[in-house]
């Protein structure tokens, strides 16, 4: 090469590095493993369709090159992005010809998920009866985006985040081989751990912040020497500030219409329930980040204050609340403070379920049919004749009596004496609950009103 110059390099460098072989490939030992389905596809002697289900940078196109390459088969690939139902039903023709003679094909569709149900049904005869052997790419949950007559008819097989071993070694290795940079840069260990850190498990990633990292120290280097680097020339450093100075930040794997979207939201939840406050801080910077919708953040908030704390803290529902209104009205970036100050109110708040728990059981008898009529003391009374009929007729007036409760039937007869609000011993509701078992007792004429 007589040049390091990366503009005369034509391909990307995560496409020049692309696994050739079985051995090339780093991570996903749990799927190639010996006899595991996928190593027995990549090395020919599988038959199954696939559907790889797993994050960006896995390797899932270089998997199915692999197993073309392997097989012996023709590789046609297709985009989910950009391929509609006649692109598919021509790759599936074309197959069905070369078939007569012999030759099998390999269809790869990228981000199946992106597919719509119709162009999905198009795929199953030809799976079915193996005119192709599809490998499908997905970085969605299949079982929530794939047809389920396609589903059953392959194997779905999970890939992982690829460790920061794994990333290491391709970031070294694209560094030295001929493929890649050919050793025209040394890169410190503080600049590649950077490199590992950025990438979040995505290969592709890794390779892109390193190419540009790279790029500009070569073009510093150029510059300085009037020219282009020259094979034989010391290597140019690529140390942690290059890196810095050449990739922003590390990009959030998220995507606000698949299961990260319900995954993160989910966690975030789950972690203000289970009080760690700086967990929830993590998932709600997440979808900051990734740039979800704050007005669905704020409604969760407003939901959980009520959900999952309730009467423990009643304030926690007004700083929801105020929260959501912030987003209204002063929008992003700056509602992002309140999305915390209610993120960390509600998580370090004392927790009850006694709020939810009450609603679903009044609910349920309400779902049995235990309505009964209303008492006719409690009927509306102001309307002409409602004293004939009864209405109204025998009610107490709370605020008369000096202790502003008294004895008197509320619900329907058959619900007299349930119980469904049942506060914990948490927060404001220890209070409560000592000061509930009194009420109950007074309006229900066990006891007088004295006794609060």
């Amino acid at each position: 090469m007589a040049s390091t110059s990366l503009g005369s390099l034509g391909a990307p460098l995560a496409v020049r590095m692309r696994p050739r072989t079985l051995g090339e490939v780093v991570g996903q030992q749990h799927l190639l493993g010996p006899g595991a389905p996928l190593r027995r596809l990549v090395e020919g002697s599988g038959v199954a369709s696939v559907l790889l289900y797993g994050p960006p940078g896995t390797g899932k196109t270089t998997l199915a090159s692999l197993i073309s390459g392997a097989t012996g088969r023709r590789f046609e690939a297709l985009s989910a992005l950009s391929a509609g139902v006649k692109e598919v039903r021509g790759v599936i023709d074309l197959a069905r010809r070369r078939l007569l003679s012999g030759e099998q094909t390999v269809l790869f569709i990228d981000e199946v998920h992106r597919f719509s149900k119709t162009q999905q049904d198009a795929l199953l005869a030809a799976v079915e009866n193996r005119i192709v052997l599809l490998v499908a790419a997905t970085t969605e949950n299949p079982s929530f985006s794939v047809v389920s007559p396609l589903l059953s008819r392959s194997l779905v097989l999970q890939l992982q985040p690829l460790t920061s071993e794994d990333i290491a070694a391709l970031i070294d290795r694209a560094v030295t081989d001929e493929r890649g940079l050919a050793g025209a840069i040394t890169l410190t260990e503080e600049a590649r751990d950077h490199l590992v850190r950025l990438a979040a498990g995505d290969a592709r990633r890794a390779l892109t912040a390193l190419e540009a990292a790279a790029g500009s120290v070569l073009d510093a280097a150029d510059d300085e020497d009037g020219g282009e680097h020259l094979e034989g020339a010391p290597a140019v450093l690529l140390d942690l500030e290059a890196v810095e100075a050449s990739v922003d930040k590390a990009a959030v794997r998220y995507d606000r219409d698949g299961d990260q979207h319900y995954d993160v939201i989910s966690a975030f939840i789950k972690s203000i329930r289970g009080s760690d406050v700086d967990a929830a801080l993590h998932y709600l910077a997440r979808m900051i980040t990734a740039g979800e919708d704050p007005r669905f953040i704020a409604r969760r908030l407003v939901i959980h204050a009520s959900e999952d704390i309730g009467m423990a803290d009643p304030m926690a529902l007004q700083t929801a609340t105020a929260a959501a209104q912030a987003v209204q009205m002063i929008g992003m970036p700056e509602a992002r403070l309140a999305l915390a100050q209610a993120t960390i109110h509600l998580a370090t708040a004392p927790k009850s379920g006694a709020v939810n728990s009450a609603l679903a059981a009044a609910m349920a008898d309400v779902s049995a049919g235990k309505s009964g009529l209303v008492p006719p003391h409690l009927r509306d009374g102001h309307y002409a004749g409602a004293k004939q009929l009864g209405s109204a007729v025998g009610y107490l007036y709370p605020h008369d009596h000096p202790d502003g409760v008294l004895a008197q039937q509320y619900p329907p007869d058959e619900l007299v004496g349930a119980n469904y609000y049942e506060p914990t011993g948490h927060g404001a509701e220890r209070s409560i609950r000592e000061r509930l078992g009194k009420l109950r007792a007074i309006v229900r004429g066990v006891r007088k009103a004295s006794a609060l």
